[in-house]
């Protein structure tokens, strides 16, 4: 049984860092805010728009496709509920849930290798990859 919403802390808008989810990072899960979305969804079932509030420079649009994909993958349920108050919620599938470790992982191993990371970047933009 999920908690009710008023029980639920409300999402951190500054719950990520700024380093990971990252371009950098090793590996990508759907799309550009698909990690985050997971992320978001970690502690419980959440509304659409309290998703929005840590992800602060994503438009409605682009939320919603991120959404689509990510339920069209197997990771997220998206459930509604009737009553008086129509409302949606999104909350990880055990397949998205699984995904949680690997996602800690490749931001782990962007943190540890960040430098090393944008070195290669600007040489690969730069065209002096060294062959």
């Amino acid at each position: 049984m999920t908690e009710p919403e008023a029980e639920r802390a409300p999402l951190d808008p500054e719950m990520f860092d700024p380093v990971c989810p990252s371009p950098l990072a090793p590996f990508r899960v759907g799309d550009k805010w698909a990690p985050m979305v997971l992320r978001c969804l970690q502690d419980g079932p959440r509304r659409f728009s309290e998703l929005k509030v840590p992800l602060g420079g994503v438009t409605a649009k682009s939320l919603t496709r991120s959404l689509r994909g990510l339920e069209q993958a197997g990771f997220v349920a998206r459930e509604e509920h009737g009553g008086t108050e129509r409302r949606v919620e999104y909350s990880l599938t055990p397949l998205g849930r699984g995904l949680l470790g690997a996602l800690d992982a490749a931001c782990e191993w962007t943190r540890e290798h960040w430098d090393e990371l944008i070195d290669a970047q600007e040489a690969g933009l730069s065209g002096t990859t060294g062959r």
